[in-house]
């Protein structure tokens, strides 16, 4: 599974988003991360095959997450579904 690294000044975490190519919140937390100088990867999971589909998916429920986008894991230890701008603050230190 190939992820696409965004750089940003504020890589004291290491944050992989799950997203939909299509979604407009993962399009406002991807624009949120970037506005913060945040680096972190992503994969639009519409945009991957069927095993890297499988594979993020039994990722996400193996976390205990709903299948929902985006979802955000912080540190390989937090996962975040929908990725609230305030908690995503706090835990990110902005």
């Amino acid at each position: 599974m190939q992820t696409i690294k965004v750089s940003g000044k504020n890589n004291k975490h290491h944050l992989l988003v799950y997203a939909l190519s299509t979604c407009g919140w993962c399009k406002r937390t991807k624009k949120f991360l970037k506005d913060n100088d945040v680096e972190y990867e992503y994969i639009d999971i519409d945009l991957t095959n069927n095993d890297d589909k499988e594979e993020i998916k039994k990722d996400i429920r193996t976390r205990g997450g709903p299948l929902a986008y985006p979802t955000l894991i912080i540190d390989n230890k937090i996962l975040l579904t929908g990725a609230p701008q305030d908690k995503l603050k706090e835990i990110l230190e902005l």
